[in-house]
């Protein structure tokens, strides 16, 4: 039996961290019902590219889910989701703070109907504070904490992530984590509570070094002069002859001076005090003049901690990757199915089924109305 085998969930969330919180949740057995607006659903259905019906955004995010379309401007349908909730586990909204109040389904309003639900709100900058109300996307949560600042690239200007930190590390993780402590305190106390998820708050978290640098007078860092932003020869990403690229991240003393040693880095630049940028530089020169298959197998089995630059292509691809069974899983939307979104779910706990289906737009909705 899966560990959240019988836990009622009940998604109000669209896009990305509510709705991949859910997954996590559902991947692990929980009953994810997710609430959508009538006619058009979660906005990440209209996104492209499209897998059948929907978007494949949202097949990778909506696996294992039912849907419940709900026009929750009318009080009636509100009542009726409002019955259900009566007997419901988990709650995940991700509204901007006070919608849901209004709406008549605050965390006072239905903690009042069911003392043991746990009303999980995931927001941008928290439900209190004064940017609470503000807008916001991934990128300017990064921009406030700190965090693109440090990413500069060669001509000094942030760098654009590829990736959303703060939906993913910041939202939906959070969320999943404190659901479960809420629902370890549950089994204890028999009564829910409230969680305030705020990405902007969880990203602060990947600057456990820096605020230590900066408040114990080690210097705030800089762009491009730390250990992780490029100051250092230890770890780096150098370019090869074929125009691929090398991650080297040799950082401890032993892995340095195995790598130096391969490359034939002269003596005077594997000193940690020497100058950094000669040593940049030079480490540049040497790498340049070979390609990326020159060095992948030069530095096969030697334990000095570098890779080569991969596309996403060639990473699922991996023999390691594929050995894992990393993409094993795969969701079904309409007659196409594709590789499931892989979560951070051991094994052990995560749904057997290979093939599970992303839910059509209120494809639930007679089966859960029927039931009021």
């Amino acid at each position: 039996m899966l560990p959240l085998k019988g836990l009622s969930v009940f998604d109000f969330s669209t896009l990305l961290p509510g709705p991949l919180a859910s997954l996590i949740l559902a991947e692990a057995g929980a009953d994810v019902v997710k609430i959508e607006r009538p006619s058009s659903g979660d906005e990440m259905r209209t996104y492209h590219p499209r897998v059948g019906e929907n978007s494949a955004n949202f097949v990778m995010l909506n696996r294992g889910k039912r849907s419940l379309c709900a026009d929750l401007k009318q009080p009636e349908v509100v009542e009726r989701v409002r019955a259900l909730l009566e007997r419901a586990d988990v709650l995940i909204e991700q509204f901007r703070p006070g919608v849901m109040d209004r709406l008549g389904l605050g965390f006072e309003a239905i903690h009042a109907i069911n003392p043991r639900l746990v009303y999980c709100s995931i927001s941008g900058w928290g439900q209190t504070g004064p940017k609470a109300s503000v807008a916001g996307h991934d990128l300017n949560y990064l921009a406030e904490t700190g965090i693109l600042g440090l990413s500069a690239g060669a001509d000094g200007a942030p760098v654009l992530p590829p990736v959303l930190a703060a939906d993913i590390a910041g939202g939906a993780f959070p969320a999943v984590m404190n659901i479960m402590f809420a629902l370890r305190e549950r089994d204890r106390t028999g009564k829910g509570t409230r969680l305030d998820i705020s990405m902007a708050d969880n990203l602060f978290t990947f600057h456990y070094w820096s605020i230590g640098s900066g408040t114990s007078g080690g210097g705030w860092p800089k762009p491009g002069a730390e250990l992780v932003t490029g100051g250092s020869p230890r770890y780096h990403v150098y370019k090869t002859a074929d125009s691929r690229y090398l991650a080297a991240a040799p950082v401890e003393e032993r892995f340095w001076q195995r790598f130096c040693q391969i490359i034939g880095l002269p003596q005077e630049l594997r000193d940690p005090e020497v100058d950094k940028k000669a040593a940049i530089a030079e480490v540049q020169r040497r790498i340049a003049e070979r390609t990326a298959a020159y060095w992948c197998d030069v530095f096969a089995g030697q334990d000095v901690c570098c890779s080569i630059v991969t596309t996403l292509e060639e990473a699922m691809d991996d023999p390691h990757v594929i050995a894992r069974g990393l993409f094993d899983h795969r969701v079904k939307s309409g007659s196409v199915a594709l590789p499931a979104l892989p979560v951070p779910v051991a094994p052990v706990f995560r749904s057997v089924a290979e093939v599970r289906a992303a839910p059509g737009l209120g494809d639930s909705n007679q089966e859960l109305l029927g039931t009021i």
